[in-house]
């Protein structure tokens, strides 16, 4: 019965949010909530519901400081030559532009924190989109592929766990899946190109007239003319919004990360705020001390340099308020729905019930079971649960067929770009929220190609040899 109820409180939840019947905060408290009481565990609803905040405490302190942080490095400059760089590379074509996201993303991930990757690639992506009149989930889908894909690194989260549960070393499980990896970056990057292309055939090539002419806010090519033939221009103007009859008022602010003219700009402080985010960067990869604490010190010393005047510090704190209300509320609604899945055992019996259902014949085969398995469950759960409750599970049935642990270990990665755009990953409503996109439209694009990828990954590994 908790198999059933638990498969059937996540499709009501994934229906409702991507028919947009229901808001995803809405939908995270309220479904969790009536099938907690479904189950007949209504009376310790309060008690999964604080355990599951006490666990994503930690994630959502994170996540405000970073926002706060990255805000504020947007705010002073740090990410415009970043901005002017993709535009030379792009040239307004909707192809590079794409493309341009997929690796942005790829190598902003090597920090390990899809959060910090969202951030900046929406950051320094988002005012192009908006200008040329492209797909935003497009933007988001292949920002949390590339990211899905990089996340395997060792110190990315998934490969530690993997290594931790079944006590391995985490660059043997690493090492011998880069192949494997990079033939499924490159799926992503070919599954750019492909998306780049339709969305060139969509709103035709369009060309910017050249960097200084975005710089000096002339008038540049946002989209195809009303009759779909050729572009027509519109003047930019105020601080980077797209004038015109029907307006752009709630795009104005996000457009003004290309206006050199800003009053917010520190170019003064620039190798200041560039060595304090490398650092930033670099201590979270070594783990000096725990993220939410070194956001927290970086946001704080980021305001006191950057703006030392008190009123210019609160209007910084409240430029970015909106980002860090519904990004925090949106994790906090997420804990609910954790806290439920986790505190009435519906997660562990969902995971029991799909390990049993693997046939014995299967059993030499278990490394690529785990392969497949890791997508629906890396998806419906958090890593955690799956790499400290289900794969010893999967590593101890592959171990008496003679399936090496290292075997399942990498098996278990392949997930990885389908997990990325989870309900449950908090990163994922930073992609979104910031990019001002609808989780239910996300998921509705990014599943199946997400999917596929996984499926490339796992072919890969297959193929050679390390799976």
């Amino acid at each position: 019965m908790l198999t059933i109820l638990g498969f059937a409180m996540i499709a009501t939840f994934l229906v409702l949010i991507m028919t947009k019947k229901m808001s995803p905060i809405a939908a995270l408290v309220l479904i969790p909530a009536l099938f907690c009481v479904a189950v007949g565990k209504g009376a310790h609803l309060g008690d999964y519901v604080i355990d599951g905040v006490s666990g994503l405490a930690p994630t959502a302190a994170m996540l405000m400081f970073a926002i706060v942080y990255f805000g504020v490095m947007i705010d002073v400059g740090l990410f415009d030559p970043v901005v002017r760089g993709i535009l030379r590379f792009c040239k307004a074509d909707p192809m590079r532009v794409v493309v341009g996201t997929a690796v942005l993303a790829a190598v902003v991930s090597l920090d390990g924190d899809g959060s910090t990757t969202f951030m900046i690639t929406v950051s320094a992506m988002y005012p192009l989109y908006k200008r040329l009149g492209m797909s935003l989930v497009v933007m988001t889908g292949v920002a949390a592929m590339a990211n899905g894909v990089m996340n395997t690194v060792p110190w990315g989260g998934p490969t530690a766990r993997a290594a931790t549960a079944l006590k391995l070393d985490a660059a043997d499980i690493f090492v011998p899946m880069i192949p494997a990896l990079l033939v499924g970056l490159l799926g992503v990057l070919g599954l750019a190109y492909v998306l780049g292309l339709r969305e060139r055939r969509r709103i035709g090539a369009l060309r910017l007239p050249d960097e200084e002419s975005v710089e000096t806010k002339e008038a540049v090519l946002v989209g195809a003319g009303a009759d779909g033939g050729r572009p027509e221009k519109r003047p930019v103007g105020g601080a980077g919004g797209v004038d015109g009859a029907d307006g752009a008022d709630d795009d104005e602010d996000l457009l003004k990360g290309l206006d050199p003219d800003r009053p917010t700009l520190r170019p003064r402080l620039y190798w200041f705020n560039a060595l304090l985010t490398g650092t930033l960067i670099t201590a979270m990869i070594l783990e000096l001390l725990p993220i939410p604490v070194l956001f927290l010190l970086g946001a704080a010393l980021a305001l006191s340099v950057n703006y030392p005047r008190l009123p210019d510090q609160k209007a910084r704190i409240a430029a970015h308020a909106d980002n860090v209300l519904n990004v925090s509320g949106m994790v906090f609604a997420a804990a609910v729905f954790t806290g439920v899945l986790q505190g009435t055992g519906m997660v562990d019996s969902m995971a029991g019930w799909l390990v049993d259902t693997v046939p014995d014949g299967l059993g030499p085969h278990m490394a690529l079971v785990t392969g497949v398995l890791s997508l629906p469950l890396t998806y419906f759960m958090s890593n955690d649960g799956f790499y400290f409750g289900v794969l010893p599970v999967l590593a101890e049935a592959g171990a008496a067929h003679g399936v090496t642990p290292l075997e399942m270990a990498r098996a278990s990665l392949v997930g990885q770009p389908l997990h990325m755009s989870s309900p449950l990953v908090p990163a994922v409503y930073v992609l979104v929220g910031m990019a001002r996109v609808e989780f239910g439209d996300h998921t509705r694009f990014v599943v199946k190609w997400a999917a596929l990828t996984c499926l490339l990954i796992l072919a890969a590994g297959i193929l050679f040899g390390t799976i």
